[in-house]
């Protein structure tokens, strides 16, 4: 019976048996934004007050800390007001503008990625030129197009879904809205969703992450040119932090994709913990990889430190 439901609403997804610990659940969440929101904030505080770190690749940093924010914040709040308050019931309005947010987001995610992985190879295989292609007036037009391109390839998707009619049941399989889960609750014809929302994905993150692999296999070869292996390991040990960022970003990407095409019989709890991962996780990452591999921001960290201690 859903009678007591606006017919513009949406319902977020509960954990059945488990309802009396979401309290405890969102300690863990609100921990975790706490944690994503102060290192991402860190580091773009870092890389503003440092003259040293004013280089593309640091600006491509703070576009990526910026983009975590503006992810996380988007979703967690509200998510928080869901376990704190029981505020299950989400608008269709604020529904679809919270999923666009989120897929637009990501789709700048991994395009400022794919441009770190460029500055990676300029820097490796072409160090000559790197300073001279890659200034930091091209870095700002970079995040420039990754911004345009997000909100082209991802405004079409709250669009298509904007007319069409949706079925009594009206339970999300996440705590915050997503393209799939809206989608799958339409009582109509989703084709075109369906065949735009995976074209976009495969234009932006599919073409994203065979040009980072394309990337690191110039990069592998130009290491592999070199004399000897200590020297080989100092340059490749560059990268490394950008390695994992891409992992922190495309893996629960792919697992949340796994769970949606496949994963219909699963437990709520599984496609609860997938959506919060893909949400938190490389927030939270992010500026902890970075901040154990670069050495300026490291000391830059423990002066603020010391600073406070005084």
């Amino acid at each position: 019976n859903r009678s007591d439901l606006s017919p513009s609403s949406f319902i977020l997804a509960s954990i059945p048996g488990l309802e009396a610990d979401h309290f405890w659940m969102a300690i863990l969440l609100c921990s975790m934004y706490i944690l994503a929101v102060t290192g991402n904030c860190a580091v773009l505080f870092i890389v503003k007050t440092e003259p040293s770190l004013h280089a593309p690749m640091y600006f491509f940093l703070c576009m990526l800390a910026a983009i975590d924010l503006a992810l996380s914040t988007s979703t967690v709040p509200r998510v928080l007001s869901f376990y704190w308050f029981n505020t299950r019931e989400i608008s269709f309005g604020a529904c679809l503008v919270q999923m666009f947010l989120i897929h637009t987001l990501s789709a700048i995610e991994s395009t400022v990625l794919l441009a770190m992985a460029v500055d990676r190879y300029m820097a490796i295989c072409h160090p000559l030129r790197h300073a001279a292609i890659l200034t930091n007036a091209v870095t700002v037009k970079i995040g420039l197009v990754a911004m345009a391109r997000g909100v082209l390839f991802f405004l079409p998707l709250p669009l298509l879904l904007l007319p069409l009619p949706f079925c009594s049941s009206r339970v999300l399989s996440h705590s915050f809205c997503l393209h799939q889960d809206v989608m799958n609750l339409a009582c109509a014809n989703t084709t075109p969703s369906v065949v735009y929302g995976l074209t976009a994905i495969l234009l932006v993150m599919g073409l994203d992450a065979i040009l980072i692999c394309l990337s690191y296999i110039l990069i592998l070869k130009a290491v592999l040119r070199l004399a000897s292996w200590k020297e080989r390991l100092k340059v490749f040990s560059t990268c490394v932090a950008h390695i994992c960022v891409v992992l922190a970003f495309y893996v629960p990407l792919i697992g949340l994709s796994m769970v949606h095409r496949f994963g219909k019989d699963l437990a709520p709890l599984v496609h609860i913990t997938m959506g919060n991962i893909y949400i938190l996780v490389p927030a939270v990452l992010n500026p902890i990889i970075y901040g154990v591999r670069t050495k300026q921001i490291q000391r830059r960290i423990l002066n603020l430190i010391h600073i406070y201690n005084d």
